[in-house]
């Protein structure tokens, strides 16, 4: 295992650009950038991790973890499932969170000073994550922290600090609406929008503490925002600033925006499918929001719009729990498995109570997705759309029975509510071979010799299956 010693890597200072930063890293620059979290060079939908193609898993109790106690041990069982892949917000509105300037005695913030227990919680998350080799998803601002009560503990509420008030600031203490009303012009700060330099240099200076302390680790991926609805120059802004700051201390980094659009088609999307030069990988979470043969169709949809450039295809949520109001648990394990199959680059079930976190059920998909893409190279398979799919593999497929991935040798035929479909056989030929994945119980069958025209591909049970199909 690459062990990175963070005492050995040195940041320098320069110019202000880390202004009241740490010294951190990794072995050197060089080794860091070698081994780093990059899109794949033999297929750029897909991530590559110490030079070797990685497909990203996961499933996490919470969205901050870097705030939650005993993260070793939920982190071990995120490995130990399979797992290699967590979201964290940097949020902190939640009961036992700190924030990250210091606090007074008299419960005023005061911004031009850091609470050093906020980073040396970062420190610990990302030293955790990678001595386990688990990928690390920042979002680096979350709108949730900005709006109705949990506006109320932030210390950029003005009334909050001792640093700027309503009038020189322009923030107000109240934003009772939800965060998807952009009410806050926190997010308008930047140049291009209010130019608010009093509240800008502040966000900056935790940015700059921020970036000081990840940057060193090969393992982390920086998106500007969760489903935010803000102008698109805001999360441009910020990508730049943090491509910026790498490219000064010669890092390698990815960046995207997380858009809070349901539809992948529309015109918030485009800001990231459109600029590759802006993002370098997309995150499509909210199609997780989607069911069925539309669900599939959407990221078949994406990937085919990104073909001249391709680009990885992050779901670092995925809906779905009795729980929730985003579907139910069924959803949400169908959801994780058309992502997979369908050729996104990472999935990771959304924490409680709108996800499955990392419960039994999200343990055991995904063991069985791991041992899925053990087994299937998914960065050598082609996702099809369903008329490909009707028209010169299968027939007889109903609503939301059977996706394929196409691979140069071996077919992936995910069924997520058991039933049969056929196999074309000037296709297949007249005995091809079929290894089924028991998903549910994580566990392989004994392969199998299909015979006859046009063979019957019946699942051995009910539930979700998923077959290996070998030609003749």
């Amino acid at each position: 295992m690459n062990h990175i010693r963070v005492s050995s890597f040195i940041f320098i200072v320069a110019a202000g650009l880390f202004a009241g930063g740490v010294q951190a890293t990794p072995p050197d620059v060089a080794t860091r950038n070698e081994m780093c979290l990059k899109p794949y060079g033999e297929n750029p939908y897909y991530w590559q991790y110490k030079g070797a193609p990685v497909v990203l898993l996961g499933g996490s109790v919470e969205d901050n973890l870097f705030q939650t106690s005993d993260l070793a041990a939920h982190l071990d069982l995120l490995k130990a499932s399979g797992g290699n892949y967590i979201r964290n917000t940097l949020s902190s509105r939640d009961e036992g969170n700190v924030w990250m300037f210091q606090q007074r005695d008299d419960g005023k913030y005061d911004l031009e000073h850091y609470n050093e227990e906020y980073y040396a919680r970062l420190r610990h998350l990302l030293d955790l994550c990678l001595e386990r080799d688990i990928m690390v998803q920042f979002e680096l601002w979350d709108r949730f922290d900005y709006a109705r009560n949990e506006w109320h503990g932030n210390p950029f509420r003005p009334i909050n600090n001792i640093n700027y008030t309503v009038a020189s600031s322009g923030l107000k203490n109240e934003y009772p609406r939800h965060p998807g009303s952009n009410d806050n012009p926190f997010f308008r700060s930047i140049p291009k929008r209010d130019n608010n330099m009093v509240v800008l240099k502040y966000q900056q200076k935790h940015m700059n503490r921020l970036l000081a302390t990840s940057f060193p680790y090969p393992n982390v991926l920086y998106c500007m925002d969760n489903e935010t609805g803000a102008n698109p120059d805001w999360g441009a802004y910020w990508s730049q600033y943090v491509k910026d700051k790498a490219k000064f201390m010669g890092v390698i980094v990815q960046t995207t925006e997380m858009w809070d659009d349901w539809n992948l088609r529309g015109a918030q999307h485009r800001n990231t499918l459109d600029h590759p030069e802006i993002y370098s990988f997309v995150d499509t979470s909210q199609n997780n929001q989607k069911k069925g043969q539309v669900h599939w169709d959407n990221l078949q949809w994406v990937r085919d719009y990104l073909k001249k450039s391709p680009r990885p295809i992050n779901h670092v949520k995925c809906y779905g729990a009795d729980t929730g109001r985003f579907g139910d648990a069924r959803d949400g394990v169908e959801r994780f498995w058309r992502s997979l199959v369908g050729g996104a680059a990472s999935i990771r079930f959304h924490r409680p109570t709108s996800g499955q976190g990392l419960g039994e059920r999200a343990q055991a998909n995904i063991k069985s997705a791991r041992m899925f893409s053990g087994a299937f190279d998914l960065t050598k398979g082609t996702p099809l759309q369903r008329n490909a799919v009707v028209d010169k593999l299968l027939r007889d497929v109903g609503e939301n029975e059977a996706y394929v991935n196409s691979g140069p040798k071996t077919h992936a035929i995910y069924m997520p509510r058991g039933g049969e479909v056929r196999l074309v056989s000037s296709y297949f030929g007249a005995k091809p071979v079929v290894r089924w994945l028991d998903i549910e119980h994580s566990a392989w069958q004994e392969s199998v010799v299909l015979k006859g025209a046009d063979p019957t591909l019946k699942t051995p049970g009910e539930g979700a299956w998923l077959a290996l199909v070998t030609p003749e």
